[in-house]
């Protein structure tokens, strides 16, 4: 591959193990650390320049407030999508699938329970999330941990025959 079409093309799929992954848009999937970097350094960038330039009102502060809880709030859903993709939780550790329950208890018992008044945008963001992480176990429970993907499967594999 040149080194113009690496530059201008920096998600790139990538290898793990010796499955090939691929995610939306090849979305963080980086062939090396510099334009992982680099994107970084230029929402950094386009950040301060905002704040510069905007300042700090209240609408700005509440837009970047409601933007950050979006993005909180639907970080479960790759791996929702993931798992319901290849029918299997695979890589997926439970360990990760509790912690994120327990976190969603303490936060949802915060948010509920609290004597001070808490924004709905939270309430309703953090109820999502809880909801996402709870389909996550729910998938875990069908799928289970070591169950492989029907697409990877081979039909032919005699110990995998089941009886109708």
């Amino acid at each position: 591959m040149n080194a113009a079409s690496h530059l201008s093309h920096p998600f790139a799929g990538s290898r793990e193990g010796d499955t090939h992954v691929s995610r939306p848009l090849n979305f963080w999937q980086w062939r090396s650390p510099r334009p992982y970097w680099l994107t970084l350094a230029y929402y950094a960038g386009g950040l301060l320049l905002l704040q510069m330039l905007i300042g700090t009102p209240s609408w700005y502060v509440t837009l970047q407030g409601y933007v950050a809880l979006g993005i909180e709030a639907g970080l479960p859903i790759p791996q929702i999508l993931s798992n319901q993709r290849n029918q299997s939780c695979k890589g997926f550790r439970l360990s990760v699938l509790v912690n994120w329950l327990v976190g969603d208890v303490f936060k949802m018992s915060f948010f509920f329970l609290a004597e001070s008044s808490i924004p709905w945008a939270f309430k309703l963001c953090g109820l999502f999330q809880a909801c996402c992480d709870a389909y996550l176990g729910v998938q875990y429970y069908m799928y289970g941990e070591g169950k492989t993907s029907t697409l990877n499967r081979d039909p032919f594999d005699k110990d995998d025959i089941r009886l109708h």
